[in-house]
C-alpha cells in the first residue's frame, strides 16, 4: 500500500487507479471493516489526525477529481461526505523520498512520462497535507526493492563463495560429489 504525499497528477495511468484503489482499502481500514492492513505503516499519520476518516475522504476526493479531469470514471459515491479537515504536515525529506521512488517505478513502465515527470523541480504535494522542514518520515520503510537488490550484488560473491567452501569442506560419505542428489530426488531416479 502506497498513500503517496505527492499530488496525484504525477502519476501515470496505472499510478492513479492502484492509489484510488488503495486508497479505498485505507478508508476500510480506517472504518473498521476489515482486519488486513489494519497495522500498515503508511496508515499512522491518517490515524494521528484528529479526524481520520474525514482526512482519507478528503485524500480521495483529490484523486477522484485528478481521476475525473483525465477522463476516468472513479465511482464517487464511495468516497463518502466531506468535510473541511486540517492539513496533515509532511516532510521535504519524505516528499523527496517517494519522488525519487516514483521516479524509479515510473521509469520502468512508462519511460515517456517519467520524461515529463523530470521537468518538474520539486513537486507539489497532495492538497491534504503541508510541507514542512525534515528528514524522511519514521513510518517510511527504509529499505525498498532496489535497496535489497543493490545489496544482493554487492553480497553474491561472498554467498558463492561460502557455498563453494561449504561443498569442499562437505563430507561426501564416498559418492562422487558431482552426482550427489537430494534423497528424495535419488529415489525418484531408481524407481
Amino acid at each position: 500500500m502506497r498513500l503517496w504525499t505527492l499530488h496525484p497528477r504525477y502519476l501515470d495511468r496505472q499510478g492513479l487507479v492502484a492509489l484510488w484503489r488503495e486508497a479505498l482499502l485505507a478508508r476500510a481500514v480506517l472504518r473498521g471493516r476489515t482486519r488486513g492492513y489494519t497495522r500498515h505503516p503508511q496508515l499512522e499519520r491518517f490515524r494521528a489526525h484528529p479526524a481520520p476518516r474525514r482526512a482519507i475522504s478528503a485524500y480521495l476526493a483529490v484523486v477522484h477529481a485528478e481521476a475525473e479531469a483525465r477522463g476516468y470514471l472513479f465511482d464517487r459515491t464511495k468516497i463518502g461526505p466531506l468535510c473541511e479537515v486540517a492539513r496533515i504536515p509532511a516532510t521535504t525529506g519524505q516528499i523527496a523520498h517517494e519522488w525519487a521512488h516514483l521516479l524509479a517505478k515510473v521509469g520502468r513502465r512508462s519511460p515517456e512520462h517519467v520524461a515529463r515527470l523530470r521537468a518538474v523541480g520539486f513537486p507539489e504535494c497532495h492538497p491534504l497535507f503541508v510541507a514542512v522542514a525534515g528528514p524522511m518520515e519514521p513510518w517510511e520503510r527504509r529499505y525498498d526493492a532496489e535497496a535489497r537488490r543493490e545489496a544482493a550484488r554487492r553480497d553474491a560473491p561472498d554467498a558463492q563463495a561460502r557455498r563453494e567452501a561449504a561443498r569442499r569442506d562437505a563430507p561426501s560419505a564416498g559418492r562422487d560429489p558431482a552426482v550427489d542428489l537430494p534423497p528424495l530426488r535419488r529415489a525418484r531416479r531408481r524407481r
